[in-house]
């Protein structure tokens, strides 16, 4: 004989059910693993038309989903942990203001100067490999990040085309190297072609923000997208000009210098660039650092963080914003001639979409505004791919990548390494006072 649960037992355990599932808690922990078994299954083995189970049974019913479950009660640890962290720590202004590292003049100083010091004796101490993917990617990706930044983070306006400018500068190099099929009236070292490739990509800047810059967020993103897919088909289409698919039939020359009674050349060597790259990171990093400060500076904050205030205002915003075109192009540009003659080989594939929006991943993960926060990002995001290379297959990398990605913009959205505006603008948001970010319409304001 069977008997059943009094009525009043059966809401009781349906009342301790729904209290136990509206715990936060165990919602993150119940999301952490189920997150945990999507990427089991996504990482695991394929099925084949003999077993269409296999991929199945070998992602959810091996070993190795023990690792992705434990990886879940990981990732839930450090959400009830974040949680628990006070909230002027996460939402403001960053580690190092917490710990005072740059709370004075002096500090910030003996900061900088530590940092610079390991960055000149730490290559000593790396691999062939490290030092190669220190110039080629890390390197060069810092001085896009910081000329990318000019135009989000200081600025606020959103070009998805500027890997374009990253082209020009390589192939101005290119052309007044004589490595293009169509000749210069002069050839020059590729120190001097420097000149001529700032030039050439910030003329590019003024032509393309000079009828665009009255647009603004989705529609200007749009217009410089249709920008750096023009350069790249021209570069791919224009055979007896650029070399078409194929690149420049010569090499572009390695640096070199022969100046009073000084003779050096650049070579495949990787240190050499290396250092070349961090003196010209640095004093990049000085200038914008000025320009930050200065007047021009404060006309971008005021633009990025409300135009039509700083127009009311008197800030000429057309002027400004194609300043910050300007000068963000010309930095690209110089990393071009840098990667140009580093790798001696150009073609269209390394100016694609792609790397426009891995540049505006490296400014928003580092911290937009944030001249550190560009070069920690772009630092973070190119080394942990290849750091990451000997343990995860190599279809499956961008995939850790971007959870990431996903992670950091859930939990810490102003970046590694914000600037103190941009993480004032975080806390404005979250309490309702403008909009989450500088691309975005303040609040009340129609679209």
């Amino acid at each position: 004989m069977t008997t059943t649960a009094p009525p009043a037992t059966r809401q009781s355990r349906a009342r301790q059910a729904r209290s136990f599932f509206a715990d936060d808690r165990v919602r993150k922990l119940l999301g952490c693993l189920l997150a945990s078994l999507v990427f089991a299954l996504m990482t695991g083995p394929s099925g084949s038309l003999n077993n269409p189970t296999h991929g199945i049974t070998g992602s959810l019913l091996s070993g190795r989903v023990v690792f992705f479950l434990v990886l879940g009660v990981v990732l839930w640890g450090a959400m009830v942990g974040h949680d628990a962290i006070p909230r002027d720590f996460t939402r403001g202004a960053g580690i190092a203001q917490r710990f005072n590292l740059f709370r004075t003049k002096r500090t910030r100083y003996q900061t900088y100067a530590a940092v610079l010091v390991i960055a000149i004796v730490l290559p000593h101490f790396l691999s062939n490999f490290w030092q190669e993917v220190a110039v080629d990617q890390i390197g060069v990706y810092i001085l896009l990040a910081i000329g990318l930044n000019v135009v989000v983070g200081f600025a606020g306006l959103l070009d998805l085309g500027y890997i374009a400018f990253y082209a020009i500068g390589a192939y101005s190099c290119a052309f007044w190297t004589g490595s293009l099929p169509i000749k210069p009236p002069h050839h020059f070292n590729p120190f001097v072609t420097i000149i001529f490739a700032v030039l050439a990509a910030m003329i590019a800047g003024v032509i393309l923000g000079a009828p665009t810059l009255r647009l603004r967020g989705d529609y200007l993103a749009i217009v410089t997208l249709g920008f750096g897919e023009i350069i790249t088909i021209f570069a791919n289409n224009l055979g007896t000009v650029t070399g078409g698919a194929q690149g420049p039939p010569k090499p572009v020359p390695h640096f070199s210098v022969n100046l009073f009674g000084i003779h050096y050349k650049w070579r495949i060597d990787n240190l050499p660039y290396y250092y070349l790259l961090l003196v010209f990171v640095v004093a990049i990093l000085v200038m914008f650092r000025c320009l930050e400060n200065s007047r021009v500076g404060r006309a971008w904050t005021a633009i990025r963080e409300d135009e039509v205030a700083a127009e009311a205002s008197g800030v000429n915003t057309y002027k400004y914003k194609l300043m910050a075109f300007a000068i963000g192009a010309s930095t690209s540009g110089f990393a071009g001639v840098l990667f140009a003659s580093k790798i001696q080989a150009i073609t269209p594939l390394s100016f694609l979409l792609q790397q426009s929006i891995l540049v505006l991943v490296l400014v928003i993960f580092g911290g937009m505004g944030s001249l550190p926060g560009a070069v920690l990002g772009a630092a973070v995001i190119q080394w942990l791919p290849n750091a990451l290379r000997t343990y995860i297959k190599l279809e499956d990398l961008f995939l850790y990548l971007g959870a990431l990605l996903v992670v950091m913009m859930i939990y810490r959205p102003q970046g590694i390494w914000p600037s103190r505006r941009r993480a004032r603008e975080i806390a404005m948001s979250e309490a309702g006072l403008t909009g989450p970010d500088a691309l975005s319409k303040p609040v009340g304001e129609t679209p």
